[in-house]
């Protein structure tokens, strides 16, 4: 990383952004008119801060963004984090926003029958394939992971597995799908995350920006 470069911030695509950009906006950051054009295939875009930019990518790809140095700064839920669990990210500031959360859902004609804690072996369906291996092994049950990134709540339906691990926010998703929550792995929100090596080598920018961000998300 150059210390003459623009800084870098990586915005999530999709629903969180919607919860994302007040905090942004009340950080003082105000991005060109093209981010907020539907129509616009731009990815990259200036801000009204000379010394900054902003990218806007798959919330998945948000941390791999800033782990590798392509963002110096990010904003990311905190399974992301958990999943990739890259050690170049310093995750420092819980935004308050995307509240939702990671569970363990099945079908709802398993409840009563089907005793977690007597589980040894599941096959389960999941984008979060890492986070659902170390559940699991925390009480030694063996999960068999198959990685989907969509429509996880057809696979009970169609054989594919019996659970399925995802995020949830209603729950109405699961419940129109025949699915109920049979345990909670941990609560979800948006995280302001930095690259470290940016932490070290452009100090006064970032730190700058997590204290304008912090101030942000206390101001909510």
């Amino acid at each position: 990383m150059r210390g003459n470069e623009r800084l870098v911030l990586a915005l999530p695509k999709g629903r969180i952004l919607g919860e994302v950009i007040p905090v942004v906006r009340r950080a003082g950051i105000e991005v060109e008119h093209a981010f907020d054009d539907p129509d616009s295939r731009q990815l990259r875009f200036a801000t009204n801060h000379t010394g900054l930019d902003v990218i806007r990518v798959r919330n998945f790809d948000v941390a791999t963004f800033v782990a590798f140095g392509a963002a110096h700064i990010g904003i990311a839920g905190n399974d992301v984090l958990m999943e990739f669990d890259y050690p170049e990210i310093y995750a420092s500031l819980d935004l308050k926003v995307g509240h939702c959360r990671l569970v363990v859902a099945g079908p709802v004609e398993d409840v009563g029958r089907d005793d977690p804690s007597r589980w040894s072996h599941v096959r389960i369906a999941t984008k979060y394939p890492e986070i659902t291996r170390r559940h699991f092994a925390a009480r030694g049950v063996q999960a068999e992971c198959i990685k989907l990134n969509g429509a996880m709540e057809l696979a009970p339906t169609i054989g594919l597995s019996r659970q399925i691990v995802d995020l949830v926010q209603t729950g109405s998703t699961l419940k129109a799908n025949g699915l109920v929550e049979i345990e909670r792995i941990a609560d979800i929100t948006s995280r302001f995350i930095v690259n470290r090596a940016a932490l070290k080598t452009r100090a006064d920018e970032v730190t700058g920006w997590i204290e304008r961000f912090r101030e942000a998300a206390d101001a909510a």
